[in-house]
């Protein structure tokens, strides 16, 4: 058994996004080799529907795939195939946008604190042209791993017999819901050569045997290779999500919602945009 330990610790930030959405930026726009084969993560949150309602309006994507899970709330979306729908409370989508989809995601007013995640994750160079694809998932179709004091909701990947219901993701990634009862203690297998990372988003915690450093809210841990993630819940509990895939080790050319290898293929990826020749048949 080796034991992952903490390589790195990020604070999240506050940022104003799409037509004036306020979220934490966990991860982004930074130092991805820390996170590959993931790009971004946002942390959305509030109660006050004025921080949300301005929404994503239409905006393009190549290259990757978007993430969303919404713990709570109602986001309608539509997209340039001719595709709509809605996610709701406990609901994720999966977009591959592949070789390009100009979409549109605006949250709906909220009872309540409307809160979720989007997570960027990377394609790899041979798959950055490929055809444009949604999985949605319903609530009740996350299945859950129950451990001694713990809880996983997976959404993509497979833990102790459990399998996620996202299906054929190119990278393989895990990408978990992990609840723990108050001062829980638990180790999680892990496959030794992905880039792990938990981002707690309720009660605190810590990821390594020494309980070097507790990590709160809006916090996300990256930790060291190995095959063991130790984890122990603070006496309010602890609740992350978990995200692991094997890094691509590719370069990376990124430009706001497009992210290709190489600057040239950035560059006609936007003037393919404006040219209205984006959206490949």
């Amino acid at each position: 058994m080796k034991l992952r330990k903490i390589k790195k610790i990020i604070e999240g930030n506050w940022v104003v996004e799409g037509a004036g959405v306020r979220l934490k930026r966990i991860f982004g726009f930074g130092e991805t080799e820390l996170t590959d084969p993931f790009l971004l993560l946002d942390n959305f949150g509030s109660a006050n529907p004025e921080d949300y309602l301005a929404g994503f309006p239409w905006h393009p994507h190549r290259g990757i795939e978007t993430i969303t899970y919404m713990i709570e709330g109602v986001v309608k979306h539509g997209d340039s195939l001719g595709n709509s729908g809605i996610i709701g409370s406990g609901q994720v989508q999966w977009m591959t946008a592949g070789s390009g989809i100009v979409h549109q995601e605006m949250p709906q007013s909220y009872e309540g604190t409307m809160r979720g995640f989007q997570l960027w994750a990377n394609l790899p160079k041979k798959e950055k042209m490929t055809r444009p694809r949604y999985q949605d998932i319903r609530a009740e179709d996350i299945p859950e791993f129950k451990g001694e004091g713990y809880t996983i909701k997976l959404i993509c990947g497979d833990y102790g017999g459990v399998r996620g219901p996202a299906q054929d993701i190119v990278i393989e990634p895990w990408f978990f819901d992990v609840k723990a009862e108050p001062g829980a203690e638990f180790n999680l297998k892990t496959r030794p050569g992905d880039n792990l990372l938990c981002c707690v988003f309720e009660g605190s915690g810590f990821f390594d045997k020494e309980k070097s450093s507790a990590v709160g809210p809006g916090q996300l841990a990256v930790l060291e290779d190995g095959d063991t993630l130790a984890c122990s819940a603070a006496k309010e509990g602890l609740r992350f999500m978990l995200m692991a895939g094997r890094p691509l080790k590719e370069p990376v050319a990124w430009r706001g919602p497009i992210v290709m290898n190489t600057e040239a293929e950035l560059r006609r990826a936007f003037e393919e945009y404006h040219k209205g020749t984006f959206i490949k048949k």
